[in-house]
Parts: C-alpha cells; structure tokens; sequence
C-alpha cells in the first residue's frame, strides 16, 4: 500500500515543504506544528507558553479532525521548547489538559535554541486510525 500525503485546505499555512500528515497503514504521521492561527496565517503569534500550546494543539487536532481522527488516537507526540526551564510546568499542564487522564500518549519533550516563526513550542506526533477488531 502507497503512503498519502495529506496536505488539509483549513489547515495552518506551511512554514516550510511539508504535507500536514503522511498516513500509511492506518499509521498517521502529523508534522510538527506551529502557533499560527490558520485563519489569520500573518498575525503575531500568541503570547506566552500556555497560548502557545493550546494554539500548536489545536492545529494538530484540526488535521487530525479533518482526517476523521482525534485525541484520543494519538500514541506518541514530541515536544519541542525554546525556554525549557522556563516553560515546561506551565507547558505540561496546558498540554495534559487535552487528553484523558488515562488517555496520555507517550511523550518525548526536548529543549531546543530555536525554532520556525520564532515559536516558543511545537509538535508533532504520531495517531493510529482504529483497527478492525479494535474495541
């Protein structure tokens, strides 16, 4: 079976040469996204960790809603911070809040110098579609 490249019309505008999600086998592979508002591509990016994340998480979830997915398929997310001390409590609590207590993928989170756009966070991550037989 051929991987499909998923580039999403209402998605967040690419930074950079990238399908939003590359899906094969019900495995689907989510670029790591950034804090743009993707009705407002432009505009200056949300200020602070907390509305950083929930923009970053809200785009992941758009991609993964318009491919029929949502939280509670993703298995593995990374994380990428620019102020690691500064921001990982205040990161991690805005990012649990997304996911059942019982439901948190596993998780890499990774100190970086910089990153696309002057963002303070992004990530990305991996979903499983449902398999036959699953329950």
């Amino acid at each position: 079976m051929a991987p499909t490249f998923h580039r999403i019309a209402a998605g967040p505008r690419p930074v950079a040469p990238f399908s939003h999600a590359v899906e094969e086998e019900g495995w689907v592979f989510l670029t790591g996204q950034m804090p743009t508002d993707p009705e407002a591509p432009d505009a200056a990016l949300p200020e602070g960790i907390e509305a950083q994340t929930r923009r970053v998480m809200d785009n992941l979830l758009l991609i993964l809603g318009e491919l029929g997915l949502g939280a509670e398929h993703i298995l593995q997310c990374r994380c990428f911070l620019t102020a690691f001390e500064r921001d990982y409590a205040l990161f991690n609590e805005t990012y649990k809040s997304y996911f059942a207590p019982d439901r948190l993928p596993a998780r890499t989170t990774v100190g970086v110098t910089a990153l696309a756009v002057g963002a303070l966070v992004e990530i990305d991550l991996i979903a499983r579609r449902p398999q036959e037989g699953d329950s």
